[in-house]
């Protein structure tokens, strides 16, 4: 089931509510936005409905949220959404779907964080929790976490077309950090917990800083690397090092190498979507083209 094979109404949403948790069925409900497995619908002030919308992934990507986040949320320092209720497949809706806390803010794709010490600071104090060694049996996430190398069709495939369409000035330089990257050492620590896919539009920001983190659906244990490509992706020129300065335990040289490299598939994923529409939703995801280009010319500044 994809968006062209159910349309997802507030109706819809509260008969939901109505079968399944009737006391939250008369709660103001509007339409919040659509990401890229769900919609997700706020539900008076403090509440939010997520239901899955345009991937087959998205049912199991709920039920690792609602299983998972409520034990790690109380020990994260930015706000987060915390599952409050799982709705089961029904003949109204044949998929889960969850009820969570609402966490206020603005995407960062279309509010970047604009006071470089405050938000280099917050994305390290939050990293730093977040990255603690996972239980067995804790998820996997669609490969990230895993080593860099599994990517490099995949790298390969998108700098082609980005470079194909025009959209990247100088591919050799982007290639080099690949290459740099999949050379670095494997991690060979505990798996972590990691977020594993932190990119503008799941980190909000307030008065120019950040002030919490959504979309906790690949959720999984493994290299911190996959998450340490986030100073690159969504902190303003020159706060990296701050970064670096702030997260513990500090990253070896290694970690480092290969989170450009994982920064590096991030900002080309986000150029495709943002710029070309490829690979996304019909009309594309606009507002991610900008910080992905910022984050890749960075990425290349610091190679030369």
């Amino acid at each position: 089931m994809s968006h062209t094979e159910i349309e997802i109404t507030a109706e819809l949403v509260r008969d939901l509510l109505r079968d399944q948790h009737p006391d939250l069925a008369d709660h103001l409900l509007r339409f919040g936005a659509r990401g890229w497995d769900s919609q997700m619908w706020r539900l008076g002030d403090d509440l939010a409905v997520r239901l899955p919308w345009a991937t087959q992934t998205a049912d199991a990507l709920l039920r690792k949220e609602h299983a998972w986040l409520p034990a790690l949320a109380p020990h994260l320092p930015l706000p987060v959404p915390v599952p409050q209720h799982l709705g089961e497949p029904s003949e109204r809706f044949p998929r889960p779907w969850i009820v969570t806390t609402w966490v206020p803010g603005e995407p960062a794709d279309r509010a970047p964080a604009t006071r470089a010490e405050e938000a280099a600071d917050a994305l390290a104090v939050f990293l730093t929790a977040l990255h603690r060694p996972a239980p067995e049996g804790a998820p996997g996430g669609r490969g990230r976490g895993g080593p860099l190398a599994d990517h490099a069709e995949g790298f390969a495939e998108q700098l082609a077309s980005a470079t194909g369409l025009g959209l990247i000035p100088d591919p050799d330089a982007v290639h080099a950090v690949w290459e740099d990257a999949v050379a670095a050492p494997e991690w060979a620590g505990p798996a972590l917990w990691l977020h594993g896919d932190l990119h503008p539009a799941n980190v909000l920001t307030a008065d120019g800083t950040f002030c919490g983190v959504i979309d906790f659906g690949d959720l999984c244990a493994g290299d911190p690397a996959c998450d340490l490509a986030a100073p690159w992706i969504l902190l303003p020129d020159g706060a990296a090092d701050r970064f670096h300065g702030a997260y513990q335990p500090a990253a070896d040289a290694a970690t480092l190498r290969r989170a450009r490299g994982w920064a590096v598939l991030r900002a080309l994923g986000g150029i495709l979507i943002g710029d070309a529409g490829v690979h996304g939703r019909p009309g594309g995801k606009p507002t991610w083209g900008p910080p992905a280009h910022a984050s890749l010319r960075r990425l290349i500044a610091t190679a030369r």
